[in-house]
């Protein structure tokens, strides 16, 4: 009895160590899923200006990565803010506008990001592997990522301006300390 008392407590005490090495907020934790605090799931995606874009090439800058679609009422009303802070701290973050082109069209898309003046890539989703694996069930979606490729926040519907903002803030400067 006395060993398997020994066994079970060296047990508790590794699942104790490992739950706490997973949860310290200055770790990275370096599995890839669509949960915060966990690394973004890497994706390749081409762009309506036809151009290719990645996470791995953001080259440590942050990333505000926001699945939409065209016939998106809230993501309407989203859209007019995204433009408006990725001017106010363009450089400093970058924008990817998801667009789900599996459950949309790139017409549709171009003439969403048309109207609203997208100046950030607008990324087509044709097969949906990008929204599969940062699991969207509803649109907008909104992930905020840092330097290092963690996932810092995650935004289901529409966003307020301040929250959008906050949330902006807090990945620069999450980037910045990791430097």
């Amino acid at each position: 009895m006395g060993y398997l008392r020994k066994q079970l407590l060296l047990l508790i005490a590794v699942g104790v160590l490992v739950v706490a090495a997973i949860l310290q907020p200055n770790s990275i934790n370096k599995e890839k899923t669509a949960r915060i605090g966990f690394q973004a799931p890497e994706f390749e995606l081409k762009a309506l200006d036809g151009g290719s874009y990645s996470l791995a090439s953001l080259n440590g800058k942050p990333v505000l990565i926001n699945f939409w679609a065209s016939w998106c009422n809230p993501c309407r009303l989203e859209a007019p803010e995204l433009v408006r802070l990725y001017a106010k701290y363009k450089g400093q973050i970058e924008v990817y506008a998801v667009n789900l082109t599996s459950d949309d069209t790139v017409k549709g898309a171009a003439a969403f990001a048309e109207e609203f003046g997208f100046t950030f890539p607008v990324l087509l989703d044709e097969k949906g592997t990008a929204s599969k694996s940062y699991k969207i069930k509803s649109i907008p979606t909104t992930y905020f990522v840092d330097g290092n490729g963690q996932i810092l926040d995650v935004v289901t519907g529409l966003a307020s301006p301040d929250t959008l903002e906050k949330l902006i803030i807090r990945a620069i400067e999450a980037s910045r300390e990791a430097v």
